[in-house]
């Protein structure tokens, strides 16, 4: 697998908890478009249009017990958060969000249940 194809796996298990009911709140999980190589020209435009370095991967801006919302940074392999990213997973934390590096479709699965649900 790739971190592309656990990311999409974690969606399409997202979309199925929301189609069934189960966890509707997964309508607003969403990615952030940050990775991938682009050209100049659409960087820059992307970079003008507020696109920002270290973001991380997922978002799902539902509050639970006090927390404003989860961020998920999904890695693959070996890979770790780069500098950017642990500034912004810092800033993050500091304003009272829970974020998270998961490692599989499945780690982020529980990750995503343990939140809803309350539980860490």
């Amino acid at each position: 697998m790739s971190e592309h194809a656990e990311q999409c796996a974690l969606i399409e298990w997202a979309d199925l908890m929301v189609a069934t009911g189960k966890y509707p709140q997964l309508e607003w999980l969403h990615a952030i478009p940050n990775g991938g190589h682009r050209n100049k020209i659409t960087a820059g435009k992307m970079k003008a249009e507020g696109v920002k370095a270290g973001v991380l991967d997922l978002h799902l801006p539902v509050p639970v017990g006090g927390c404003p919302g989860l961020w998920v940074e999904m890695k693959y392999g070996r890979n770790k958060l780069t500098e950017t990213q642990q500034r912004w997973a810092a800033g993050m934390r500091r304003l009272g969000h829970r974020v998270e590096v998961c490692y599989s479709a499945g780690e982020a699965m529980e990750t995503i249940i343990s939140y809803l649900e309350g539980t860490e």
